[in-house]
């Protein structure tokens, strides 16, 4: 069985993810930082489809925890195929530019990017082993970033940059790789109803229902999860280091 980790997927985007590939024969570990409950739910939904998980408490901005992460996941699967590095927290206080502190831009940035490169490189080390003595064809990476990556918010200035750079380390850790036979690719998710923008929805109901994007509704965690689901179901054979925008068209510029 296929083995893949999904940071962040107790809740939101990050269980629809694990719902999905639980469903395309993945075992999943799902980790978590505090919510128990809910991992362990979405663990025994898909043990009781028939499939392998568990949910694993580790916070990805912890070296220590990084590491048990990878070898967790190849302690149960017995192969490590696909890393989903979807953990991520918002601006704690969402303030202003000039009131941001540097206490909030450590823990956003330790969590929001220090974490998935160093939990990628752990991976890709794991998988080029694995490539290389033949228990896995080929690996996959998947960062989930966000429309704030280009689209700025002055009082998220720390979410936004660490949305950025998630958009370079895709193409790095690209580009590095792909002679190895591991592919890696940046999903960039938009408005998206989840239990971090609940505090904004009132805000988000009038800019969507006033052309915000062509398509006028929220977008739902399932739908990141299908664009998961072509990535791993090798739909993009011949592509890695892309970014796929699942955002109702918002990236179109118009006039």
């Amino acid at each position: 069985m296929r083995g893949a980790i999904v940071t962040g997927g107790s809740r939101g985007i990050g269980r629809a993810i694990a719902l999905e590939l639980g469903r395309l024969g993945y075992g999943v570990l799902v980790n978590y930082v505090s919510q128990p409950d809910a991992a362990n739910e979405v663990a025994a939904h898909l043990k009781e489809a028939g499939g392998m998980a568990v949910s694993v408490r580790g916070d990805v901005a912890s070296a220590r925890d990084r590491a048990m992460l990878i070898r967790t996941a190849v302690e149960k699967f017995g192969r490590l195929d696909l890393l989903v590095n979807n953990a991520g927290i918002t601006s704690p206080g969402r303030k202003d530019l000039l009131e941001a502190t540097e206490e909030n831009w450590d823990l956003v940035f330790n969590t929001n990017l220090k974490g998935p490169f160093f939990l990628s490189q752990l991976a890709a080390r794991e998988m080029v082993r694995q490539v290389r003595e033949g228990t896995i064809p080929s690996g996959k990476i998947i960062n989930v970033s966000s429309i704030s990556g280009y689209a700025v918010s002055a009082t998220r200035a720390d979410y936004c940059m660490t949305k950025a750079a998630m958009g370079m380390m895709t193409r790095l850790f690209a580009q590095r790789l792909a002679d190895e036979k591991i592919a890696v690719f940046e999903i960039c998710p938009g408005v998206i109803e989840s239990d971090m923008t609940a505090p904004v929805k009132a805000k988000y109901d009038k800019l969507i229902a006033e052309g915000l994007y062509p398509i006028r509704r929220w977008g739902r965690p399932e739908d990141v999860a299908k664009a998961v689901a072509a990535i791993v179901l090798d739909y993009f054979p011949f592509s890695t280091g892309q970014r796929f925008d699942v955002d109702g068209g918002f990236h179109i510029r118009s006039l």
